[in-house]
């Protein structure tokens, strides 16, 4: 256990120096540009850990991790400006919007008929909550949330420490031999959390930095052979 944890600090450690802070999640109306992504330079805020600061951030944070399901961040970006243009970022007004406005607005993020149920289903569980901190088991009950879905809510719009794990995380360190080709998504985030703080900020920039050293060389195979992060 030990070592996991010396190896998994060190790889953080490793993404830190190559890659800098992330400023994970982005938002539409925060004046903030990624320091490394191509694409998508709109709304990151490295080394600022008081984001979101309101009610409507959270929920923006919400919907972007609805529909960035199954896509690219520059696709759920796009549907996110589609409803901003609308004004209607907001859970209130997300439920009076017309089904297919909705889907219109969000096609370019796919999925749009499960998404915009998702979407609708997702604005009720945020006005039930009346601004109290969901329990992970609260929201994988909303329909549409997974586990990724839901600890991706849970830390970067709720500041909660659940590490999120996707499919980088999982290629990056099977390749590493940190865990099993066939390991489950629970397994995996516990490996994360019983070897590391138990921090936010830690949490968050792990995350966003796996997905930055992925892209660049876990795209697609053979992976390097001698990485980068190996510890």
């Amino acid at each position: 256990m030990e070592n996991q944890n010396n190896s998994l600090l060190v790889i953080y450690e490793k993404l830190w120096g190559l890659y800098g802070p992330q400023g994970w999640w982005p938002l539409l109306h925060h004046d903030g540009k990624n320091p490394t992504k191509t694409g998508s330079v709109r709304g990151y805020h490295p080394g600022n850990y008081d984001l979101p600061e309101n009610d409507l951030q959270r929920f923006e944070i919400m919907l972007g991790a609805i529909l960035t399901q199954n896509t690219t961040w520059t696709s759920a970006e796009q549907a996110l400006i589609n409803l901003d243009i609308l004004g209607v970022i907001d859970p209130q007004k997300i439920l009076k919007l017309d089904e297919n406005v909705l889907k219109e607005s969000i096609r370019c993020a796919g999925f749009l008929n499960q998404k915009s149920v998702y979407i609708k289903e997702i604005a009720k569980f945020f006005l039930k909550m009346e601004g109290e901190i969901p329990t992970r088991k609260q929201i994988l009950a909303v329909k549409g949330v997974g586990d990724e879905t839901a600890d991706s809510i849970l830390l970067y719009a709720y500041k909660q420490p659940e590490f999120v794990v996707d499919a980088y995380t999982k290629r990056i360190f099977h390749h590493l031999g940190l865990i099993g080709e066939n390991d489950k998504y629970k397994e995996v985030k516990t490996l994360f959390e019983s070897n590391l703080p138990r921090e936010v900020p830690l949490f968050q920039e792990y995350h966003a930095l796996i997905v930055e050293h992925a892209k660049r060389y876990y795209q697609k195979k053979p992976y390097p052979a001698g990485d980068l992060i190996n510890p």
